[in-house]
């Protein structure tokens, strides 16, 4: 039990040391496209270029349980998440989300035409290093779940509240087995499998090998929306 305590606080350590030294990396080298991006996003449509902090999908789950919030780039109209539920035009993408097994929706009219493009490329998620640099999130971890979508996917699927109280233990990551496994094609059941199985390892070259098959999934957009 000792020897797995050091070794966990180990890997804790080199794991910091990682995420702080590769967001540093990433933030230097896309610092031309996320200020591109930022334009674009604040000069084709009324808003912020982050998506606002009061939105509910940016209180995320994080270590633990604890809430955090999510620093993405702006992909759809202000106030998405409040529409999704009072406007007729986008109450579609609500109950297909909320009937699906993904908590996605395939087509939604919400997403603006420069968020369609930073979606499908992962580009709206850059921001994310500026929680992993403030210690709420890692490179590569599970996803990182809303609350809400957690308590009704795991009514959906019984049996997976086990998966979802391994994968607690570990910070959520921009990256992760579920992004470079099938990203947003793979229902909850099977990617909070993926999400528990990555907890348990506890890797250093696990993440590494992660790291290294992101860029491809990032290009294939393989199962993005």
């Amino acid at each position: 039990m000792e020897h797995a305590t050091h070794t966990d606080g180990l890997y804790e350590i080199q794991k910091r040391i990682l995420d702080v030294i590769a967001s540093i990396f990433a933030l230097l080298i896309f610092s031309p496209i996320m200020i591109v991006v930022a334009c674009i996003i604040k000069f084709t449509s009324q808003g912020p270029v982050f998506v606002e902090k009061s939105n509910a999908h940016m209180k995320r789950m994080g270590k633990d349980g604890k809430i955090f919030r999510l620093y993405k780039f702006r992909s759809m109209v202000v106030n998405a998440d409040v529409l999704e539920k009072t406007n007729p035009d986008y109450q579609k993408a609500y109950i297909e989300k909320h009937s699906n097994g993904h908590y996605k929706p395939k087509n939604d009219p919400r997403i603006t035409p420069i968020g369609k493009f930073i979606r499908k490329y992962s580009i709206d998620e850059m921001p994310q290093f500026i929680n992993v640099l403030r210690g709420e999130m890692s490179v590569v971890g599970p996803r990182p779940y809303l609350a809400e979508e957690l308590t009704e996917q795991q009514k959906k699927f019984p049996g997976t509240d086990k998966y979802v109280n391994e994968m607690q233990t570990v910070k959520p990551g921009i990256t992760g087995p579920w992004q470079v496994g099938g990203r947003s094609e793979l229902a909850f059941d099977q990617r909070i499998k993926f999400d528990a199985e990555y907890a348990r390892k506890r890797s250093i070259w696990y993440d590494i090998y992660i790291m290294l098959r992101t860029p491809w999934a990032m290009i294939s957009a393989k199962g993005a929306y």
